[in-house]
């Protein structure tokens, strides 16, 4: 038996009866059909499963899932328009290649958006501490930090906006 417990989840007030040993992944996953979601490591330490909870990316791995009573959550699924067109932080995954297999790519984007709501401009430095708990096997890092920095500060008509942010942050024409 559970509790009924109420939310925000990507912007629609839900009620739902959560099982005390439910993570909130679990809850996500398994009782509300949101599979974005990834559980990849299922210990906190590879970030595929991370969402918004409250303004601040967490492992919905470990996060249980009775304690998002009261509070907004976000998933990669909320980012999207009603009508499908992708969040600007996700464009910019796909435009400056930031994906590759796609696995970790719904951790990445929810904990880029997380600073980027935080910090819209943030340096190649905060953004790496932002991605430091996401795990990406496939890609490497530096198409990934080009990514987030593009959708933080794009320069218009820059067809390769990664490289010449890099040099901005670091002070090189």
């Amino acid at each position: 038996m559970g509790k009924m417990i109420s939310f925000v989840l990507n912007g629609n007030k839900m009620a739902v009866e959560v099982k005390d040993h439910w993570t909130l992944l679990y809850l996500l996953r398994e009782e509300l059909g949101l599979l974005g979601t990834k559980e990849g490591c299922g210990s906190g330490e590879c970030g595929a499963c991370t969402v918004i909870v409250d303004g601040m990316a967490v492992n919905s791995c470990l996060f249980p899932g009775l304690e998002i009573a009261g509070k907004d959550v976000v998933t990669i699924e909320g980012l999207t328009s009603p009508d499908g067109t992708l969040h600007p932080l996700q464009k910019s995954f796909v435009e400056n290649g930031g994906i590759q297999c796609g696995y970790c790519t719904p951790g990445m984007i929810m904990s880029a958006k997380a600073l980027l709501d935080e910090s819209p401009n943030a340096t190649e430095e905060e953004i790496k501490h932002a991605l430091a708990g996401n795990i990406c096997r496939c890609t490497g890092y530096a198409k990934i930090v080009d990514a987030v920095a593009h959708a933080g500060h794009p320069h218009e008509g820059c067809p390769d906006c990664g490289p010449s942010w890099r040099s901005e942050s670091k002070g090189e024409e």
